[in-house]
């Protein structure tokens, strides 16, 4: 079973010797930022920081850093496990026979147990304090901050006009110790119940959740689906909530710190710069203030954060894990899709490399358009487009297949569109320039040539060298693949 709170989390990765407890102390002032940094870069082990400069709250980074323990959180092998489990819910059909009914009935049961349930105590409440976020370990990232900032929270707001629920990852900045602002970007659906408010809109921000829990506050779900109730299909059990002291909104019961409070109609600041995801300090712009009521917390609470920046940061993992679970949603509404990569290095919203069963001419040039059309995928600057043989995940292989296979005044589409907030290079505000390229085989209706055969061994001859590869006594590193070794690679400057 994943872990069910913060505390069995880190149980799990002592055991699982994915963590490091430092126990000197240290500045949460940039230097816990350039140890992190380095140990992201290096794949290295999660930091509990039990002694930061300026608080008794030991400071938490880097628990979802590597591809083990974003798996390890989630409870499964692989990320694409976590793919397969949603496929196996949206592809429910009304069933035929009393196998498939009672198939169909289990499968029921698990989405009605991921309901979030509500109960009358919690842990995040054992201590109930008067606001002072002078007690929190905030972190002040990078020198070009002009403030600290909470980076890691579950931010719970609801709807003015519907009453549903929203939880985002939304940062936010210090101003004083009762007092931050809201980063809500315009695309996201907290921003949504912003501009939907009446003269105060609640907010309760949770700290300190079990993985899974706090994976959900980044997904990138429909307005109408319940962040809670995603948590709670992954974790086998419903997120227990328990009512917020001053606030009417329900908290996750057992998050180690909550943070209450209110956003006033029309009240606005300067908020940022930041450094931010996309390696470059995002700009100082305006946003709401968020006035915090009341601060409560489990006895010996941990303050979780996570710095982003210069990729690979902590976050590329979060973001795998959207890449994985989503994409049987993106199959449901794009079928011919076979497999999408969303590179760490392009932030996530600068590039998506997606696979397809190309079926007629134009074909990828549609698959382009239904990406720039599909949720939060909108906001992609650039679609590459290969054939359904093609490893999305190994760029090497993708980059061959541009280059073999592209004619820049025939494949390459130029379009317009919305781009992420935080896209320093776009041309305007949250709008910009898009580039698609079709790196599929040509047809001749398409304007192409009589295409070549791709050169391919025979599965013969694949199947006697696989059988007999310990006789050649040939590197190790290439049995049975056809790949060049990383140390020959390396001598031939490949």
């Amino acid at each position: 079973m994943p872990p069910g709170d913060l505390r069995s989390w880190l149980d799990l990765l002592r055991r699982e010797g994915e963590l490091v407890e430092v126990e000197a102390e240290v500045d949460p002032h940039l230097e816990v930022t350039e140890i992190v940094d380095r140990t992201v870069k290096a794949g290295g082990p999660a930091l509990l920081f039990t002694n930061p400069k300026g608080s008794d709250r030991p400071l938490l980074v880097n628990q979802f850093g590597t591809e083990r323990r974003m798996a390890l959180g989630f409870g499964v092998e692989r990320l694409d496990d976590l793919g397969a489990r949603v496929a196996d819910v949206l592809e429910l059909q009304p069933p035929q026979g009393l196998v498939e009914k009672v198939k169909g009935l289990g499968k029921l049961k698990k989405l009605a147990d991921s309901m979030p349930k509500t109960v009358s105590r919690g842990a995040c409440q054992e201590l109930v304090l008067e606001p002072n976020l002078d007690l929190l370990p905030i972190q002040h990232c990078w020198p070009g901050d002009p403030a600290p900032f909470i980076t890691l929270p579950a931010v719970i707001t609801r709807d003015p006009r519907t009453g549903g629920r929203n939880v985002g990852m939304y940062r936010l900045q210090k101003i004083d110790a009762r007092t931050t602002f809201m980063h809500w970007q315009i695309h996201k659906d907290g921003a949504a119940d912003w501009r939907g408010m009446g003269d105060r809109l609640e907010v309760a921000v949770a700290l300190g959740c079990d993985p899974i829990t706090t994976y959900s506050a980044s997904a990138p779900l429909p307005k109408h689906i319940d962040e809670f109730m995603l948590a709670g299909f992954f974790k086998g059990s419903p997120v227990e909530l328990v009512k917020g002291k001053t606030v009417d909104l329900e908290v996750p019961a057992s998050a180690e710190i909550v943070l209450e409070g209110y956003i006033e109609k029309g009240e606005l600041g300067t908020e940022g710069p930041f450094g931010d995801h996309t390696g470059y300090y995002s700009p100082a712009e305006p946003f709401p203030v968020f006035h915090l009521t009341a601060m409560t917390m489990r006895r010996d609470a941990i303050y979780p954060s996570i710095v982003v920046g210069i990729p690979p940061q902590e976050d590329a993992w979060l973001g795998k894990a959207t890449e994985r679970i989503f994409l049987p949603a993106v199959r449901m509404t794009v079928p011919e899709i076979v497999d999408y990569d969303l590179p760490v290095a392009g932030a996530f919203h600068n590039c998506v490399i997606v696979s397809v069963r190309k079926a007629y001419p134009g074909h990828a040039r549609k698959v382009m358009h239904a990406i720039w059309g599909l949720g939060m995928l909108s906001l992609s600057k650039a679609v590459v487009v290969v054939d359904d043989f093609v490893d999305v995940h190994d760029y090497e292989q993708v980059f061959f297949h541009v280059g073999a296979n592209v004619d820049p005044k025939r494949d390459v589409v130029l379009s317009e569109g919305p781009l992420d907030q935080l896209d320093h290079a776009a041309a305007g505000y949250c709008i910009g320039g898009k580039i698609g390229i079709d790196a599929t085989h040509k047809t001749e209706a398409e304007g192409g040539r009589t295409w070549p055969e791709r050169i391919e061994m025979s599965t013969e001859i694949r199947a006697l060298v696989d059988r007999r590869w310990s006789e050649y006594g040939i590197d190790r590193e290439a049995a049975g693949n056809g790949r060049i070794s990383k140390d020959l690679r390396r001598k031939l400057r490949l």
